[in-house]
């Protein structure tokens, strides 16, 4: 450092060689290794900041999405699984992976209602971001408190899912730098083929339920793209809401009670992460006695747990559904 109280520049002691004597070799040697550490570090560094990143949302949405992207760019998903999608949050990280992202896959209409500040700050941001149930034509509820919107939980109809599956490649090929946009087609096309086989599979299964049996109560509005397909008809729902962060009062359970037990409904069909409470409310409110059938509605689950993919959760779900009716 230059003194202050002195003028001028500061000259260097001259080099002098001693005769006879060597320098080092680590003395070389040490600047070297420096710089070619740095140039490796930064080079991995570089690397990972060019692999294209697509951040989605549910994981219902994230395991379609995986099967699309295959390995042409990381994918990283948001909600665990057995999560709400209504009510889970994000961490400052997973917040911070939206913003990073080439592209952002959400469900959209309403449903991630902790995560979609973020997603429209990475939007006005510049990110891409695609809201899937807007765009495989949205149905409203109809009916209950959320009667004049639309319905998120498009998943229930695999043949809507078949859209999604073509707007999401659709999306990774033009928003997503780098990728091979002909492996993502492949990919597409294979995993809409699984989503046609899942929607012959269950018209089948479904068929064996006597059509004045077709009735569905469930925990929340959650299966009218299911009803609408497959033929069913939707008596009402504990929660007359299209989410589980409302509650009910006693007078839905009460006008809910009155239409079981005018449509003859023995079985409601509930999430699997809280049948044993929707019981103990039915009973206690309503006086009611009815199966609960527990059903993947909202999550998926973690490997070995009956619902990890998007096609095992609706298998598992239509032989539940199928069994539920066909013996209530």
């Amino acid at each position: 450092m230059t003194n202050p109280h002195r003028s001028g520049p500061r000259r260097s002691a001259p080099h002098r060689s001693t005769p006879g004597r060597s320098v080092p070799a680590r003395s070389y040697l040490l600047p070297v290794l420096c710089v070619l550490l740095l140039l490796g570090v930064s080079g991995c560094a570089g690397q990972d900041r060019g692999r294209p990143r697509v951040v989605v949302t549910t994981n219902i949405l994230g395991d379609i999405t995986r099967n699309i992207v295959g390995d042409e760019a990381e994918v990283t998903v948001l909600m665990r699984p057995h999560a709400d999608p209504h009510s889970f949050g994000i961490s400052a990280p997973q917040a911070a992976s939206i913003e990073r992202a080439d592209l952002v896959v959400y469900n959209g209409l309403g449903l991630e209602e902790n995560v979609l500040r973020p997603v429209e700050a990475a939007r006005a941001a510049g990110v891409a971001t695609l809201a899937v149930a807007e765009g495989v034509d949205p149905l409203g509820y109809g009916s209950g408190e959320s009667a004049d919107t639309l319905d998120p939980h498009f998943w229930t109809d695999p043949e809507r899912v078949a859209k999604a599956v073509d707007l999401i490649a659709g999306q990774v090929v033009e928003q997503v730098a780098g990728v091979d946009a002909a492996a993502i087609g492949r990919n597409a096309a294979e995993y809409s083929a699984k989503i046609d086989e899942l929607t012959g599979w269950m018209r089948e299964e479904f068929d064996r339920i006597p059509p004045e049996k077709r009735r569905l109560v469930t925990n929340h509005h959650v299966f009218g793209y299911l009803a609408q397909r497959f033929g069913f008809r939707i008596v009402g729902a504990v929660i007359p809401s299209g989410t589980t962060l409302a509650s009910p009062s006693a007078s839905d359970l009460k006008s809910l009670a009155d239409a079981i037990e005018k449509a003859g409904v023995r079985a409601v069909f509930a999430d699997a992460s809280q049948p044993d409470r929707l019981a103990q409310v039915l009973g206690r409110e309503s006086g009611i006695d009815v199966e609960i059938v527990p059903l993947f509605s909202e999550s998926l689950t973690a490997e070995g747990e009956g619902a990890a993919t998007y096609l095992e959760m609706m298998r598992a779900n239509t032989a539940s559904i199928t069994a539920g009716l066909s013996t209530a």
